[in-house]
């Protein structure tokens, strides 16, 4: 049986590189979270560690860090007493904010699983 080598370009099309830089970001487990909770106002680090349940102090430093080097949110220092640091989103974290409504939307609607939070 022979089979078909043809050549189809619509097979070959790439991904948009856009959709591919935003889930290099997006889609590491706890980022969306992560900014999702930013969305409202900045945050403290000890509020957005309770904020989203199941996520280790380690790990939301890491996210932190990884979200900052990418220029979506701002690490701040609280003087104190007591010191505190907060973070917020920047500019570009905040023009996230409708896609993630919008996304968030779509997962209750479309995706099985509990969504009472």
């Amino acid at each position: 049986m022979a089979v078909d080598q043809t050549h189809d370009p619509e097979q070959c099309k790439a991904v948009d590189g856009g959709i591919t830089r935003v889930f290099q970001v997006l889609g590491k487990r706890w980022n969306g979270p992560i900014l999702s909770v930013l969305l409202d106002r900045p945050t403290h680090f000890a509020t957005l560690r309770r904020a989203i349940p199941g996520i280790s102090e380690r790990m939301l430093s890491d996210r932190l860090t990884e979200l900052g080097a990418a220029g979506l949110v701002v690490r701040e220092v609280d003087e104190g007493p007591p010191l505190r640091v907060s973070y917020r989103l920047t500019a570009a974290g905040a023009a996230l904010g409708p896609s993630l409504t919008e996304l968030g939307a779509w997962a209750k609607e479309h995706l099985p699983g509990d969504s009472s939070c």
